[in-house]
Order: C-alpha cells, then structure tokens, then sequence
C-alpha cells in the first residue's frame, strides 16, 4: 500500500507523522506500507491544507501512484475544524479514482501530542491538561524536548522523539483516542478492501 501524508507543513510534522502512520499502517496490519510525506508542494500553515483546491492538486498530481491520501492538521482548538476536513473529504470522494482514498484528520490539538503520548512524561504533567492545551507544542513539547536534550536539534527534537514514540504505538492510539484512534479506526473501516 502507497501512502501519501499531507501535513499543513512537512518541514517540521514530516519528522512526527511518518514514523506515527507508518507503526498505524503496521498496526493495521500493512507493516510493508509505503509512507510518504507530501513535500511538493509544501503547504505553508493550515489555511493552506484546508483548501480544497490545493488537495485537489495534490490529488491529481500524485494519481495513480497513492492508495491512500492522509491529509493530518492539528486542530489549534478550533471546534470547526472537523467540518473544514469533512468538505475535503466530500470534495475528494468525486475526484479520487475507485480504489482510492482521502482520509482527514485533526490532531487534538497539535501533532506533536502524538510524540508526547509515546512517552513517559513527568509525574506532575496531567495526560488531560496536555490534551486540552491549545498551545501544547510550546507549553509541553518544546519544554520536554530541553529535558531529553534534543531541542537544539535542526527539527526541534521531533524526529527522535517520534521513532521512540512510534515503539510505542499502542499507547498511542489509547491515549489519543479522538484523532489517532479515530484515524485508525476509519481506515480500517473505509479501506479494509482495498490495494
């Protein structure tokens, strides 16, 4: 299976979200899956990969070569942010070829949530605050990658954390429910027979 996974910007969330699909994709039991992050064209912010004609770009430029188009954006709070997602997935349902799929999905709140999940954190972080802070790239990630000692790294620290918090899928997906379970779910469920 050929995925392709389309952040609102891969200079940074390519180093989270491919080691994080490609253990989903494993967990579903495609360990052989071919995953990719959409690099050309880079969207520039998440009002760009909320636009339906770029998708739609994507989607024409990239036909024939992608089973399975996963367009992931953090959700930065906004309780309308799933309606935005839907259009595109409607929108996608006409223009992706039989066989094919668009599935979109909004990390509560920032994708850099999904490393943290894989982690043991400190003792007097709790699991539902980090969930529920609009801002927990900054407020927790950032602060937790000085602790590791990875910060200083050209991608803040992402790209270790998320292999190890790819190991570890499986806490994942429990403590990431409403987005990383959802995702997998809907996969399983909507692309079971295909490629």
């Amino acid at each position: 299976m050929r995925v392709l996974v389309i952040p609102e910007d891969s200079r940074r969330d390519q180093y989270v979200l491919k080691p994080i699909i490609t253990a989903m994709m494993t967990a579903l039991g495609q360990p052989r899956a071919k995953v990719q992050i959409c690099s050309d064209p880079i969207m520039q912010g998440v009002s760009e990969a909320l636009k339906w004609p770029r998708i739609q770009l994507i989607l024409e430029q990239y036909r024939g070569m992608v089973d399975l188009f996963l367009l992931c954006v953090d959700r930065d709070g906004d309780v309308n942010r799933r309606a935005s997602l839907d259009y595109i997935e409607q929108q996608a349902r006409v223009a992706v070829p039989a066989g094919r799929l668009l599935l979109a999905e909004n990390a509560w709140q920032e994708v850099e949530v999904w490393v943290l999940a894989g982690h043991e954190l400190p003792s007097d972080w709790a699991w539902q605050t980090i969930r529920s802070e609009v801002n927990p790239k900054e407020v927790y990630f950032e602060p937790f990658a000085r602790t590791r000692g990875v910060d200083g790294n050209p991608d803040g620290g992402r790209k270790i954390l998320a292999e190890e918090a790819a190991r570890r899928y499986d806490r994942i997906r429990r403590l990431c429910p409403e987005d990383v379970a959802a995702l997998e779910n809907r996969i399983r469920a909507d692309f079971s027979t295909g490629p």
